[in-house]
């Protein structure tokens, strides 16, 4: 389960999310909220937990003090969209010290550097399935397969869609999915009411990869 940390200045996210995170920001979310409430959260599950968020609030956190608050809640790593792959090193040693994977990113226009960062990878590799910011796509017109199969000489995939039938089509070139922003988006549109509209969502969504699977 991939949880977010807001910030002030979420440059990779599309207008659902950066909307979201003016509502948590408002209502007085923090770092250490984020924090003691994964806590909790880890006590009654066995899913793994992935924070993303940005470099800024890593920093401003503190790495050492950030990692381990991490290891301490159950968080197995981070994705950290505006940290290039050559400036990773700024957080490698705190994160492997407390046991946090940082995910790497590969964006359609890696091209070259695709080997160099799956040889490097940890966990899993974040597929940027469209170019732009994140959001609800009714397409996706990116050479999906072709990228995966380069990263799949050194690693496992995963990227992130908004449909059963995105999940349907991608499952076989990949070995996860990702789904952002329609989450969230349910969330605006349903509130404290949200639980059964997501997990019908949600529900479909795994339908489709578990179709495409012959499941």
């Amino acid at each position: 389960i991939e949880i977010g940390i807001p910030f002030s200045d979420p440059v990779a996210e599309g207008e659902v999310i950066q909307k979201a995170t003016i509502r948590a920001l408002a209502a007085g979310t923090t770092t250490d909220k984020i924090f003691d409430m994964v806590e909790r959260v880890a006590l009654k599950i066995d899913i793994p937990l992935v924070f993303m968020t940005y470099l800024n609030p890593v920093y401003v956190y503190g790495a050492e003090k950030f990692f381990a608050r991490c290891e301490k809640a159950g968080i197995s790593g981070i994705i950290v969209p505006d940290m290039p792959y050559e400036e990773k090193g700024e957080l490698a040693e705190p994160a492997r010290a407390h046991g946090v994977k940082i995910i790497s990113l590969i964006a359609p226009t890696s091209e070259g550097r695709v080997g160099m960062i799956a040889r490097d990878a940890e966990g899993f590799i974040y597929l940027v399935s469209s170019m732009g910011v994140t959001g609800v796509r009714s397409e996706i017109t990116t050479n999906v397969k072709a990228i995966t199969d380069t990263i799949r000489k050194y690693t496992d995939v995963g990227f992130g869609i908004a449909t059963p039938d995105q999940a349907e089509d991608m499952a076989g070139a990949s070995d996860g999915a990702i789904v952002g922003s329609a989450i969230v988006k349910i969330i605006e549109e349903h509130g404290s009411k949200a639980d059964e509209p997501l997990a019908a969502y949600i529900r479909s969504m795994k339908d489709g990869v578990e179709k495409a699977e012959g499941k």
